[in-house]
């Protein structure tokens, strides 16, 4: 199962990278921001709970989702560009194994605990 979801998110970044594509931007800008989102790491410096809370926020598919038709409607590519970074980075975490945050800690995640094999 743990390589059939990481086949899926495969998929998904790669759908995000023709996303990307469609948008316009230079390639070396989708690099340049695809580590990003890690920046809601940074609420782990306040204690667990604001850090799953940030990281959460900043690794949520619909979110980024949101912002992409967001930035349709309101003919602004750049909030485009912002909602295909977020989903690509999310994908990108998921096939590593990195999943949204439970706020016991960063390691437990919806994708099972990191570090400890998941089936």
């Amino acid at each position: 199962m743990r390589n059939l979801l990481r086949l899926e998110e495969l998929a998904m970044f790669a759908l995000g990278l023709f996303m990307y594509g469609l948008l316009g931007y230079p390639w070396w800008l989708f690099f340049v921001l695809l580590l990003t989102p890690d920046i809601g790491m940074l609420g782990y410096l306040v204690n667990e709970k604001v850090g799953a809370i940030a990281y959460n926020l900043f690794h949520h598919k619909g979110i980024a989702i949101l912002l992409y038709f967001l930035g349709i409607y309101l003919s602004m590519p750049v909030v485009q560009m912002i909602g295909v970074i977020l989903f690509a980075h999310a994908s990108m975490d998921r096939i590593f194994g990195y999943g949204l945050k439970y706020e016991k800690g960063f390691k437990y995640t919806h994708l099972g605990e990191i570090g400890k094999r998941n089936g």
